[in-house]
């Protein structure tokens, strides 16, 4: 009969990493989604451009969202999870994965409103001010990843569970 440290970790629920990867993926591309359909009015595309190109230009940014997803969170597991990630350091490879993808949109949305003109806002969207950014993609980079790690894995862990 099991007694101590084994009943102890036997109690405490193990999450595969390919389960939570894949949970993971699929509610970021499914919310990512969801946000650049309702976001759409924020950009001066919705009065200027005719509705195919609209579902393009929802489509090609979702595309860049699950790539920004995906690789930010590859980043941070590549260089700061355990193997039994995870059940151990979800907060750090978390908060490392959300900073990844939000310091990239934020150079993305500089570079694409400001340098190169690729898009702009419409006058509805909020703008941040010392960033010069609109408000939604910033959001979106922190609520939608953070939401898609609570569903790939539930609850935060910080560390492996401790031996008795």
């Amino acid at each position: 009969m099991p007694t101590g440290a084994s009943t102890h970790k036997a109690a405490v629920a193990h999450i595969d990493w390919t389960a939570a990867l894949r949970r993971y993926l699929v509610f970021s591309i499914c919310a990512h989604l969801v946000w650049e359909v309702l976001q759409l009015p924020l950009y001066t595309i919705w009065t200027t451009d005719p509705w195919p190109r609209q579902v393009w230009a929802v489509l090609h940014c979702t595309a860049g969202d699950a790539m920004i997803a995906g690789l930010s969170l590859l980043i941070a597991l590549a260089i700061f999870a355990t193997p039994s990630w995870p059940n151990d350091r979800t907060n750090f490879v978390s908060s490392v994965m959300l900073l990844l993808g939000t310091v990239y949109t934020i150079y993305s949305e500089w570079m694409n409103t400001t340098f190169r003109a690729n898009w702009a806002y419409s006058d509805l969207m909020p703008i941040v001010p010392i960033l010069s950014i609109g408000l939604t993609p910033l959001l979106q980079w922190l609520i939608i990843p953070a939401l898609a790690m609570w569903v790939a894995i539930g609850r935060p862990r910080n560390s492996a569970q401790p031996n008795d």
